[in-house]
Parts: C-alpha cells; sequence; structure tokens
C-alpha cells in the first residue's frame, strides 16, 4: 500500500500556495505525518480564493490532504521557538518564504539544523536563492513568461498565452518531493540532513528540454503552432463538422497509413509530403487540405474511422466529458468521498502512483483545527497555545 511508504515520517509544511503544499502532500499521501504549520489567522493564501466547496476553497482541497493544520505566528519570538520545537522531532521541513524571509525570521537550514542535524529542508522558490533569484518574487504565470514558456505557446500572430493549469507549480512540488525521497535516502547511509531547493525557473527548462536542444542546435526560436507540434505533421486539432478531434501522426508509415484510410491516393508519394522535414515545410498546404476534407464529417465518424485504422485520434473533450470517459472510469482517477474513511462529499484525484487511491487517509485540515493536539504533545500548556495561536 502507497501510505506505507513513509510510516512515521515527520513533514512541517510552511509553505503557501501550490507547489510546496502539493510537494508536502505527496508525501503524506505516502504514510507521512504531515502538520501544516499556517499563520494566524488567515492560513493558507489558497483558503481565500474561489471556487468554493461549501465552507473550503478547491484549490487548498486540492493539494493538502492527509495534514495536520497548527496556528503559529511564527514572526513572534515565542512562535518561532515553537516552530524551532517541532523541528526538533521532524524529518523534513518545506518552506516557500518570500526572498529573504527566511534569513530575516533566522529560519533558513543552518537555523534549523542547530536543532536537528537530521533534517531535511525543502526550499521552493520562482528563481532560486542565489545573488539574482534571491531578489525575484514570482509566480506559475510570471515564470511561465519570462522562462519563455509562453513565447511559444498558442496560436501565430496572437498574443502570448499561459498554460492553463499551473504546470510549473505542480512540477515544482514533484521535483521537490523527489529531491526529498533522494535526501531521505542519502540520510540513511550520511545520517545528516540535507538542503534540496527547487525552483520554478528549474521546471521551466525542464519541461521545454527538447525545444531548448533545438534552439541550441538551430538557433531558430520554438514557433506558436496552436495544438500543432514542432517535428510532425499532421499532429494538430481539426475542425469536423460537429466538434473538434485531434490527429497525431509521428512518423512516415503512419502518414502512408493515414493517406489510405482517407482514400488519398498519391499523396504520400507527394514530393511535398513524402517525408516528415517535406511535410513540416508545406504544413500549411497539408493542414489546409486536410481540414476542408475533415470538416465534411461528424467527429464521430472520424474517430471510428481512422481508429480503426490504428491512427492516434481523440476527440477535444471538456472537463466533463473528460470525467465521463471510460477509460477515465477504468482507472479510477477519481476516488469518491465515500469509499473514503471522511465522508466530506468532495471526490479526491489520487495520485498517478497511488492506483486505489489508499494513500488518501484524511480530509484538508480546518484552519488550526490540530493546533492544540501538535502543541501539547510538544509540551505546550492551553494558555501556550492560545498565545501561539494570536496575531
Amino acid at each position: 500500500m502507497l501510505n506505507s511508504t513513509y510510516p512515521g515520517l515527520r513533514v512541517l509544511d510552511l509553505a503557501t500556495n501550490i507547489a510546496g503544499p502539493f510537494a508536502s502532500m505527496i508525501l503524506g499521501d505516502m504514510g507521512a505525518d504531515v502538520v501544516k504549520v499556517e499563520r494566524p489567522p488567515i492560513g493558507d493564501d489558497t483558503r481565500a480564493l474561489p471556487p468554493r466547496w461549501g465552507d473550503e476553497a478547491t484549490v487548498f482541497i486540492a493539494v493538502n490532504r492527509n495534514k495536520r493544520s497548527v496556528l503559529l505566528d511564527i514572526k513572534s519570538a515565542e512562535g518561532r521557538e515553537a516552530l524551532l520545537k517541532l523541528v526538533e522531532t521532524a524529518d523534513v521541513v518545506v518552506e516557500s518564504f518570500p526572498p529573504g524571509l527566511a534569513e530575516k525570521l533566522q529560519l533558513t537550514f543552518e537555523h534549523f539544523r542547530t536543532r536537528n542535524p537530521r533534517i531535511i529542508l525543502c526550499t521552493i522558490s520562482a528563481f532560486g536563492d542565489g545573488p539574482l533569484g534571491s531578489k525575484m518574487p514570482g509566480y506559475d504565470a510570471l515564470v511561465q513568461a519570462v522562462s519563455g514558456l509562453m513565447s511559444f505557446t498558442g496560436h501565430p500572430d496572437t498574443p502570448p498565452v499561459r498554460l492553463a493549469p499551473s504546470v510549473l507549480d505542480l512540477t515544482t512540488g514533484m521535483w521537490g518531493a523527489i529531491g526529498i525521497m533522494a535526501a531521505l535516502a542519502r540520510r540513511t547511509v550520511s545520517g545528516e540532513g540535507e538542503h534540496v531547493r527547487p525552483s520554478l525557473l528549474d521546471s521551466a527548462f525542464t519541461l521545454m528540454n527538447h525545444q531548448v536542444l533545438g534552439f541550441l542546435a538551430t538557433g531558430s526560436p520554438p514557433e506558436k503552432l496552436g495544438s500543432g507540434a514542432p517535428s510532425a505533421a499532421p499532429y494538430r486539432v481539426f475542425e469536423a463538422s460537429d466538434g473538434a478531434f485531434m490527429l497525431a501522426t509521428a512518423s512516415d508509415p503512419q502518414f502512408v497509413r493515414l493517406c489510405k484510410t482517407l482514400d488519398l491516393d498519391g499523396l504520400e508519394s507527394d514530393p511535398r509530403f513524402s517525408a516528415m522535414p517535406a511535410r513540416l515545410e508545406h504544413r500549411e498546404e497539408l493542414d489546409t487540405m486536410l481540414a476542408d476534407l475533415f470538416a465534411q464529417e461528424r467527429v464521430d465518424v472520424w474517430l471510428d474511422r481512422l481508429g480503426n485504422a490504428g491512427i492516434s485520434v481523440g476527440r477535444v473533450n471538456d472537463v466533463r466529458a473528460s470525467l465521463d470517459m471510460a477509460v477515465t472510469q477504468e482507472r479510477n482517477l477519481l476516488i469518491d468521498s465515500n469509499t473514503l474513511s471522511w465522508a466530506e462529499g468532495m471526490p479526491q484525484l489520487r495520485l498517478p502512483v497511488d492506483p486505489t487511491g489508499s494513500g488518501i487517509r484524511r480530509p484538508p485540515p480546518k484552519l488550526g483545527e490540530h493546533s492544540a493536539e501538535i502543541l501539547r504533545a510538544a509540551g505546550y500548556d492551553a494558555a501556550a497555545i492560545e498565545r501561539l495561536g494570536k496575531t
């Protein structure tokens, strides 16, 4: 079972928004005891964001299950000391402080490991913690822009477009979790803690790896191709008479099969289209020819005809339709709340490495829900617990 991977591991989640909380949630799904340290009176920034499910923000719900919440004003001397006391019995700390705040609060890796030499700190930032990056705060969309990711996203002759999912936040959270797991493995040998430092900028360049190498090889920046691909054609969304579908042909044999299926006799031997480099050079001519053909029939006609020929093709779905797909049900991606040990009414998306959703053990915490139990276990009395949870 996934939730037995890290039993007994204690993680302190000081992060807000998406990247850091997602990293700690991954560890929580794997069995770690994750304590979410939140500032009074509002807690994690995402708690206030729409849309909402009852009293809870769906963004917060998405990345904060399997955690306990404790309220601590870590900017106060008493709150800082309480945090460091929790660090003494923790294995991992995840933080995403704005540039300079860790140093100002004296909550850096050096400060943490004076209290716990085995602590693993994961610092998540937008641009890193070097001389330049440490002065540059940022969010997912900003890093998409400055990294170049937006420059080739969208259609030609349109303004730059942001990738709608928070791809840099989520992938940086994944890199954070991977880095923590590697540090935990190394600690079993060295006995020492480690500082893991993923950034959104690093994630952006990793996601663009073949575009970056393509630019270095040719000197030509990647172009906006809409739904198209830089190295294959025909490979894009086409409009049928009643909707849109994606066609992906990534090799010469696939293109020959496409021509045969569509009764386009001789097209595969046309010098403009007979090989992939030629098809890329004449992409617009080929796409226009196919667009005219595909507009004559319904999407399901093309899905049947092309799919039965072994050609990669699929309807462009909205989220409602994608959740209703048979393969989504087969994959058990959405875990119904009635099957969980808690019944909040909000289904949960399982992690890709948790096929049964067994790692989903508890709901996202209410703000400060577990302050008393966590601080009492650390040796604080009721009066101190009340003080620590105030601004």
